[in-house]
Formats: structure tokens, C-alpha cells, sequence
């Protein structure tokens, strides 16, 4: 059996005013997989995704990556691994040019001179933003600056991507063009997100996270024609929407 590119075992988060997030949180993700975590608000999704790559540190619990625990040991070594890519843009743009956005964090891991220009273009090029590599993303548009954002994660070439909301407050062209440019990337792929259509869209399984534990795991077929299960966790498909079979 091939080492899981995530698992999850146990996984407790206390919040320091005493809310509990995450209340026993066991779940395996196999490379290649492209799997949707939904739940309504405050089910804990959110903070699950920050435990993948030590933003946020367990209270108990084993985090494996690609069969390395997670600890403050092999943190960086983690963080090279996955990917997170946050649902506002502009938590990860703040530089003046998307280029240099772009390369930040590969220089960061030690990266330099002509392999970083290379490792930049090819970020850029993936997700067509080479024409605006030298644009303020301030200048950006929403879906422009969501795809700048992804580059900037791609350009670490991360094993893993963690991507919370990808769909939020896009109109439809670029949410398109989004869910295009995902479709074609190799990496296993986390989803956080209440757009269900997105997750019937770019996923094959979907797990179902409430009260910070999980409810369901299945096929995203499953999951999304459960009207019953759907209901029970506040999560709502648009009227007319048909489930995909896959």
C-alpha cells in the first residue's frame, strides 16, 4: 500500500477562549486525490486546513504528511510539502509585482538566480498570468489576483494543495477559469468550501465535517445526493442542480 499523502489521526484543537474546533479528527488522504472538505460554518474546516501545514498546532493528535510527522523538527520540511493557498488573495500578495510574489517563497527555501526566474515563468505560465507578471496586484481583478495567489504556492511546487473557498466572491468567468486551471494540476488537492457544484466539479470524494468531526466520507456522488445528510449539516445545493455520476 502506498504511504498516505495525508493522515490524520485523533486531532483535537482547543482555542485559547475554550471553544473546541476540532474534536477527534481521523481521516487519510491518498496521493492524487482531489478531496472536498465541506461543512457548514464553524464546523471546524478552516482550522483543519491550518493544521496541515503547522499555521496552527494541535492540542492532540498526529499529523502526518507523505509519512513524515508533523513537529517543530520538521516543520519547514512540511511546509514544503503542502501548499496553502487562503481564501482572500491578498493574505499572500504583498509585494510590489506579481513576480515577486511569485518567487518569494521559493527564494525563501533557498532558490536563486536563474532557477528562480525559471521556477517564477513557470508558475505564472500555468496560471496564465505570465502577461501580468510585472502588474501591482492591487491592479488585479478578483479572479486574477485568486490565480496570482495560486501561483505563488505552485512556484514551491508543493506535493500537496490546501485551498480554502477557491470560488468566493468570483464571477462566473473566473471561477471557470479557476476550476480549469486546478482540473489540469497534478498534486493532491484539498478543498475547503461551501460551493457544492465546485466540489462535484473538481473532486471524486467529499468528506463531511461538523461540531469539528467528521460525518461523512464517500464519493462526492454520494455525499452531494444524500438530501438527508445535506440537510442535517445545514449544506444546500442550488435548485435545479444535478449531481454529476461518476
Amino acid at each position: 500500500m502506498s504511504t498516505p499523502a495525508v493522515r490524520v489521526e485523533g486531532l483535537h484543537y482547543r482555542y485559547p477562549d475554550g471553544r473546541v474546533a476540532l474534536d477527534g479528527v481521523d481521516l487519510s488522504i491518498e496521493p492524487g486525490e482531489r478531496v472536498a472538505i465541506l461543512g457548514p460554518n464553524g464546523a471546524g474546516k478552516t482550522t483543519l486546513m491550518l493544521h496541515l501545514n503547522g499555521v496552527l498546532t494541535a492540542t492532540t493528535g498526529v499529523i502526518e504528511i507523505s509519512g513524515i510527522t508533523l513537529t517543530r523538527k520538521t516543520l519547514r520540511d512540511i511546509r514544503r510539502r503542502v501548499g496553502l493557498v487562503f481564501q482572500d488573495p491578498d493574505d499572500q500578495l504583498f509585494m510590489p509585482t506579481v513576480a515577486q510574489d511569485v518567487a518569494f517563497g521559493p527564494a525563501n527555501f533557498g532558490l536563486t538566480g536563474d532557477a528562480l526566474a525559471a521556477r517564477v515563468a513557470a508558475a505564472l505560465e500555468v496560471v496564465s498570468m505570465t502577461e501580468h507578471a510585472d502588474r501591482s496586484p492591487g491592479h488585479l481583478s478578483g479572479g486574477q489576483r485568486r490565480r496570482a495567489a495560486l501561483a505563488t504556492v505552485l512556484a514551491c511546487e508543493p506535493e500537496i494543495l490546501v485551498l480554502d473557498e477557491p470560488s468566493a466572491n468570483l464571477d462566473p468567468v473566473a471561477r471557470r477559469e479557476l476550476a480549469e486551471t486546478l482540473a489540469t494540476l497534478p498534486a493532491t488537492m484539498v478543498i475547503v468550501t461551501h460551493d457544492l457544484p465546485y466540489a462535484a466539479q473538481l473532486c471524486d470524494r467529499a468528506i463531511v465535517l461538523d461540531g469539528g468531526a467528521v460525518v461523512a466520507d464517500d464519493t462526492v456522488t454520494a455525499v452531494l445526493s444524500n438530501a438527508e445528510l445535506l440537510a442535517a449539516h445545514r449544506l444546500e445545493l442550488p435548485w435545479g442542480f444535478v449531481v454529476p455520476a461518476r
